[in-house]
């Protein structure tokens, strides 16, 4: 058991394929066919429950810096709520247009 433990966890610390398994951890299909068999089973989530619900008992759980995904999403300034004055607006739209203007007539604006 603790070697198909120790497996899984050598999968997700490493980021590597199954395949590329060590062998002392057992056969690469063993390991991934009991990982498949725990998440749906909800084996990992109830082990997280149970140690953060220990580490919360003693003192020791601050979940505030966790971070479960650091990517990043994009968004226009409208979805941040960012305003612009409408005068500065309208001088950036003007200036875009003159140079897509520019452009179009094969002049490189500086």
């Amino acid at each position: 058991m603790r070697r198909l433990v120790n497996g899984v966890m050598w999968r997700f610390r490493t980021g590597g394929p199954w395949r590329d398994m060590p062998e002392r951890y057992g056969p690469w299909s063993t390991v991934c066919g009991r990982f498949h068999l725990w998440a749906g089973c909800g084996v990992f989530q109830a082990l997280m429950e149970v140690v953060i619900a220990e580490a919360a008992a003693s003192g020791q759980a601050d979940l505030d810096p966790v971070s479960v995904d650091s990517t990043v999403a994009r968004a226009y300034h409208h979805a941040a709520g960012m305003t612009v004055d409408a005068e500065l607006l309208e001088a950036l739209e003007k200036a875009v247009a003159e140079e897509k203007g520019l452009r179009q007539r094969g002049i490189t604006p500086r």
